[in-house]
């Protein structure tokens, strides 16, 4: 047989192979992601969170659930990409100098909770489940980490990162990722297996890491931050997208080539850009990447979930779990009671990072790798670990109930229970509460100020602003900062999940004061519908006639013909969104809006305005006419 016969064979061979793979990518892709929607659509509306339907969702599809998709190891690989990109953004939003003010939560509070709940951990295990001290430890230290992808999409999503009770969560998290060198060390320097040649030694990894950390310090100040000045002045958007997945990859590959934390040089890569001021283009330009991965991370551990070993022994890994959950808990609320923070915003911490951590499949693989452990307890602990993370969405809730409650907030932030009382209560000092409020101040009107964002809080005071910290949808929160005694409780936060479920209990709570609600669009105002709410403004419909009347007046159309558009458009959007409301449905009074053509009923609407114009017009002259004649 020929060369060239030879050589087209194996190019079919590898074509057809290719094309299997590619097949079989887009199969799997597919019935991947059609679960994860079903899934994460019902734990949505049953309020346990997207996290817990992804879980479920990979351990369904998974090679140990229906095997409808295989390759969990891969794909988790792959999908760590996610708490990257995850560890960026958060890095984005702290700078270093406020970075290397958390240094005492850090490198105190962290550490603290990695070597004491760690050694607790290896206490347990070694006595109770009879594991060899090295064994042990080999388990403990691992299990002693918190599940970052969990908390931090959550923390970050609620605005309360930048909170004194976020920085907590987030400077544990953050030491924890640090802590994953000194934990491969240790797991290398207890293996029992042949050393491997071409592996670092402990303190070369550490040398690694210092090292590693300078050239993305350098890098982020003198090639990242130029060249998005250069891209600034293009202005083209998708540069901008280049160059931030390209800093994201060029990190982690980086802190990867080295054996070291990808997520940790993400992380120093986003601080080093907090400061560009085109952080925020690069911020909302990789968050739809954070999504798809990080969803993609939860899938992958799902699939990786050994349904086998769980069925073989369901007690003791459930045991196992709870016992997880209420060792770790119990640990952290001490360290933290015992770092001089009060028992709720402690016991807080403890349930928010009680679960186990995703970088804990890494070690226990490598533990067995060191002959430390068997594969069937990589597997066991490995089912704990997943176990442990379904039970976040619920701890997280009651962990808000605690941050959230009487007293438990932090020193530099007033509880309204405080505040002079006031004629109006503003809850949200965003940008849109801050223009209700000076308006109310326009007519020396008193206004009790609202926020549950500290970041926000921290900036009004620096214009001299008193807002009072607390979550202003909590009555008891309302009745503390004087909303019986309140004429108006005005709700100026950006929150579409707000429905008529969280109003009514306030309209209720207080009968004398007037409520009034900021809505994004009419599918909220149709949420907060039968609510007994006294006035609503959507913001993009005003935003819009403002916008559209801007319009008109570049066409050079005249005043008065604007005011009548303006006027039938209300008209018709009133009489559109009282269809909607009545029948419950977004696609009711469909005639009653403008159409491309003109429409019947708008027509009809804005001929009746022109009509009440010109006939108010023609009484003006004639009442002016007949003034005049007096005169004369």
């Amino acid at each position: 047989m020929s060369l060239v016969a030879l050589s087209a064979g194996a190019s079919e061979a590898a074509g057809k192979v290719t094309e299997t793979a590619t097949d079989t990518a887009l199969v799997e892709g597919a019935i991947l992601l059609g679960v994860a929607t079903l899934f994460v659509l019902i734990f949505r509306r049953l309020g346990l969170g997207a996290v817990l339907g992804y879980l479920i969702a990979g351990a369904i599809v998974g090679p140990h659930g229906f095997g409808l998709v295989g390759g969990g190891e891969s794909k988790l690989a792959f999908a760590e990409l996610g708490i990257a990109f995850l560890l960026f953004l958060v890095g984005l939003e702290l700078s270093p100098r406020r970075l290397w003010d958390m240094r005492r939560a850090i490198f105190g509070l962290g550490m603290a909770q990695v070597v004491v709940t760690g050694l607790v951990l290896t206490a347990l295990i070694h006595l109770t489940l009879g594991f060899s001290p090295a064994a042990s430890l080999a388990l403990g230290l691992p299990l002693a980490l918190s599940s970052t992808a969990q908390v931090l999409p959550g923390l970050k999503s609620s605005g309360r990162i930048n909170s004194p009770f976020g920085e907590k969560a987030f400077s544990i998290l953050l030491f924890q990722d640090l802590a994953i060198v000194p934990m491969i060390t240790i797991v290398a320097v207890l293996s029992r297996a042949p050393a491997n040649p071409s592996a670092p030694p402990g303190w070369q990894m550490a040398f690694f890491t210092l090292w590693a950390i300078v050239v993305l310090v350098l890098a982020g100040r003198f090639i990242v931050n130029p060249l998005l000045r250069i891209v600034g002045r293009y202005g083209e958007r998708e540069l901008f997208v280049v160059v931030g997945l390209l800093t994201i990859l060029a990190s982690a590959a980086l802190m990867h080539s080295l054996h070291l934390s990808t997520a940790l040089g993400a992380f120093i890569a986003g601080v080093m850009l907090a400061d560009s001021p085109y952080r925020h283009e690069i911020e909302s330009d990789v968050e739809p990447f954070r999504l798809i991965l990080l969803g993609l991370f939860f899938l992958a551990v799902g699939m990786v979930l050994d349904v086998g070993a769980v069925m073989e022994r369901p007690l003791l890994v459930l045991a196992l779990a709870l016992g997880l959950v209420a060792v770790k808990a119990s640990v952290l609320t001490l360290i933290v009671k015992a770092f001089g923070k009060s028992w709720q915003a402690a016991l807080g911490l403890g349930l928010l990072l009680s679960q186990g951590g995703e970088f804990g499949f890494l070690l226990f693989a490598q533990a067995a790798d060191a002959l430390l452990i068997d594969p069937e307890a990589a597997s066991l602990f490995s089912a704990v670990v997943t176990l442990s993370m379904v039970t976040t969405p619920f701890l997280m809730l009651f962990a808000r109930n605690l941050e959230f409650s009487p007293g438990a907030a932090e020193p530099d932030l007033d509880d309204p229970e405080g505040a002079p009382r006031g004629s109006a209560i503003v809850v949200g000092y965003g940008r849109f509460g801050q223009i209700v409020s000076q308006m109310l101040h326009g007519v020396a009107c008193s206004v009790t100020l609202i926020d549950k964002k500290p970041s926000q809080i921290e900036l009004s005071s620096r214009f001299d602003t008193k807002v009072y910290f607390g979550d202003g949808l909590r009555v008891d929160l309302l009745r503390r900062a004087g909303g019986e005694e309140a004429r108006l409780i005005i709700f100026c936060i950006d929150d579409s999940s707000v429905d008529a479920a969280a109003l009514k209990p306030i309209v209720e709570a207080f009968p004398n004061a007037k409520i009034l609600m900021r809505v994004f669009d009419r599918r909220q105002m149709l949420a907060i519908d039968g609510s007994g709410v006294d006035g609503v403004i959507r913001e993009v419909f005003e935003s819009s006639v403002a916008m559209g009347l801007t319009a008109l007046r570049h066409l050079d159309v005249d005043p008065a013909e604007m005011d009548d558009v303006e006027a039938t458009l209300r008209h018709l959007d009133e009489t559109r969104l009282r269809a909607q409301l009545d029948e419950g449905d977004l696609s009711a009074g469909m005639d009653h809006r403008f159409k491309p053509g003109g429409g019947r009923e708008a027509d009809s609407v804005l001929e009746k305005f022109r009509r009440k114009r010109q006939e108010a017009k023609a009484a003006r002259e004639e009442n002016e006419a007949m003034g005049l004649t007096s005169e004369s």
